[in-house]
């Protein structure tokens, strides 16, 4: 058992009740707000994320609104977020909830780990926070203020570490107020003990810190290097044609499944109108929307960074000669897509103002 345990939950929740951020969800223990905030704030900041909670619990007051809407409403309020699966998950969960549990949550660990989407993380954050679980949260802000204060360099991402850094936690929670605790080691995490600069000098751990006091503060915590990130090349082709284009619905699996796109043609590397035209995947579209002449939009390649690659991407007007299917330019907003072609969107219609 790692040294200096018994001090850290009460100097923890004391910091936290003096600094603790006033978030709108830290204002209820409803199950449906709770588990609706952690879903949005999976690999998100807090100031990207709070937009999106207030849409969702104005849109959705309720888990029975959320549960019967339209997949591709949820889909386009989440648009922008990125990591889509999370909102299909939370669509899916939500009539699991509806179905299932007749509109209440599950007040046990155990039920609310067989959640869609509901990890670990999720299911100890809801129940300690609603039920008062004793169940410890661990995410990258707390993996950082663990692996620091107590010096563990086992890799975070390991099997290994997952487990350690789990256990520790749970030793460490304050059993009387766990939700307090869970909230308090996140914001802790988030705020003071940040992965770039944190403010060692006034951390109230300085005195216990063994990342501090063996000067290893810039090396914990430990991740195993990710795969190596591919590059794809992306062409969007945008058909117009009197004012109509035309949108595809993405299938098969993948991050931005059932979302909407322009045709796509990936190509090699980078192409000009000349290559692009030798490319057969472009000229199945050529012939299928009439299409005479193309321009290049976008003169600078947009990069659009993924996790696991990025897209080196171009968007292509192509003036058609009919567009089956079509739907006007104007009607295209309503649409969930992927925020690269949102953006594209945008600027298309500010151009053409």
């Amino acid at each position: 058992m790692p040294k200096n345990t018994t001090f850290f939950s009460k100097k923890l929740i004391l910091w936290y009740l003096q600094n603790g951020r006033n978030l709108p969800w830290r204002e209820t223990r409803d199950p449906y707000h709770i588990w609706l905030s952690e879903i949005i704030l999976q690999q998100t900041r807090v100031a990207q994320g709070m937009p999106y909670y207030l849409k969702f619990t104005e849109t959705f007051p309720t888990v029975y609104e959320l549960a019967r809407a339209p997949e591709e409403k949820v889909l386009k309020l989440w648009q922008g977020l990125g990591y889509y699966s999370r909102a299909r998950n939370l669509h899916f969960t939500a009539q699991t909830i509806v179905d299932k549990y007749e509109g209440v949550f599950p007040n046990n660990y155990k039920e609310l780990l067989s959640l869609k989407g509901v990890g670990d993380y999720t299911a100890s954050a809801i129940g300690s926070i609603c039920f008062d679980l004793p169940t410890a949260v661990v995410d990258g802000n707390v993996y950082r203020v663990l692996s620091r204060v107590f010096g563990i360099d086992t890799p975070i991402n390991s099997v290994a570490g997952i487990k350690e850094f789990k256990e520790l936690a749970q030793l460490l929670i304050d059993e009387k107020q766990p939700g307090t605790f869970n909230q308090a080691a996140m914001e802790f995490g988030a705020r003071h003990c940040t992965p770039q600069n944190p403010d060692c000098d006034s951390c109230i751990f300085n005195t216990h810190c063994e990342a501090r006091l063996q000067t290893r503060v810039d090396s914990l915590p430990v991740k195993l290097q990710k795969n190596k990130i591919k590059t794809h090349y992306y062409n969007y082709i945008v058909p117009i044609y009197n004012g109509t284009t035309f949108l595809e619905q993405r299938t098969g699996k993948g991050i931005w499944q059932q979302l909407y796109q322009f045709p796509l043609v990936e190509s090699p590397k980078e192409m000009n109108t000349k290559k692009l035209e030798g490319l057969s995947e472009y000229q199945t579209l050529k012939e299928k929307f009439g299409i005479e002449e193309i321009t290049l939009f976008n003169t600078e390649t947009i990069v659009h960074k993924l996790s696991h690659k990025h897209l080196h991407t171009r968007f292509w007007i192509a003036e058609a000669s009919a567009v089956e299917n079509g739907i006007e330019f104007s009607e295209v907003e309503k649409y969930p897509v992927p925020i690269l072609i949102g953006n594209f969107i945008q600027a298309f219609g500010a151009f053409h103002g």
